[in-house]
């Protein structure tokens, strides 16, 4: 493995961070119906009692309402917390000069000077890369961010990002991708490996496959909105996983099915960053960190996911 550059040693260090997507989001997640500012609130100081230090929200999250509601919070603590946000690539943004434009607007609804690190939505086979990079780098020596990453970028794309980075002494700190047991793309396809060769952290996003592996949902019960439509069908193939789940937790103190989904992937190397829309699940997913599985556990948890998808 790469030896992990200063700018980017913080995220190494954190076990565990809070997503943001739910602050806001009403098609997926029903803000405004099910949840309101104030369960955010009570699950974001939680989270900061319990040790979460790290945030990750998105200029497209709520349409700039999670960048602003976080900025209100972090206006009523006086501890320090890691802020890292993303630029979205739609399809007319195709010069660099639109991602320190696009910083500046996230800034602006933070509060802040500047984040702790900025990244790359997704990429748009309208603007390249190098293009994206460029305009970081220009964020990078505006003083706008610290570090810089990509998300749901392939080994290739990661690959492409990180050398035209390197040509200007920044290093790429991260890859957020889609990672959980129920999706474990990044293992097959290199990006996992490729991450850790080049000290790049892997940020998992959607840990617990929006709630799914929780336990709480079942083909009779299944999760609202689209959300039950999208599962259906490996709702049907769960109940094994979710058993296992419940014995490795019992062997750990009674940790939930949700603590041991979110400790294998600390153990498998990645960062995940659970959502929390109330106080009751900041707590559980704080859960996750600070205690590891048995390599036999990470193993028997391996097979049982390997062809669930």
């Amino acid at each position: 493995m790469t030896e992990v550059s200063n700018e980017t040693r913080f995220l190494h260090a954190i076990e565990l961070g809070l997503g943001a997507w739910q602050w806001g989001d009403r098609v997926v997640w029903g803000y405004g119906q099910q949840y309101s500012d104030k369960e955010i609130r009570e699950a974001f100081d939680v989270s900061l009692n319990l040790g979460i230090r790290f945030v990750d929200t998105a200029e497209l999250y709520g349409s700039g309402y999670s960048e602003r509601l976080l900025g209100r919070l972090l206006k009523e603590i006086d501890q320090p917390v890691l802020v890292a946000t993303k630029f979205f690539p739609w399809p007319w943004k195709i010069t660099k000069g639109f991602i320190p434009r696009a910083l500046k607007g996230s800034l602006d609804r933070l509060g802040l000077d500047s984040v702790d690190l900025y990244q790359i939505h997704s990429p748009m086979p309208t603007i390249s890369p190098e293009t994206m990079m460029e305009g970081m780098v220009e964020c990078v020596k505006r003083g706008m961010t610290r570090t810089v990453g990509v998300s749901n970028f392939d080994e290739k794309l990661m690959l492409r990002a990180y050398t035209t980075l390197a040509r200007h002494g920044i290093p790429l700190a991260s890859n957020q991708v889609h990672y959980s047991l129920l999706t474990r793309d990044v293992e097959r396809n290199g990006t996992l490996s490729r991450c850790k060769e080049l000290g790049i952290r892997l940020i998992a996003y959607s840990p617990l496959e929006k709630g799914i592996l929780s336990g709480k949902y079942t083909t009779a019960n299944p999760p609202p909105g689209i959300r039950g439509t999208q599962y259906a069908e490996l709702l049907k193939k769960l109940p094994p996983v979710i058993k296992l789940l419940q014995e490795i937790g019992q062997n750990h103190n009674g940790k939930t099915t949700t603590q041991v989904s979110l400790n294998w992937l600390i153990c498998k190397g990645a960062l995940p960053i659970p959502g929390a829309k109330n106080a009751k699940q900041a707590e559980e997913n704080a859960g996750g960190a600070g205690w590891r599985l048995t390599e036999e556990e990470v193993a028997r948890l391996d097979e049982a996911t390997e062809n669930i998808r």
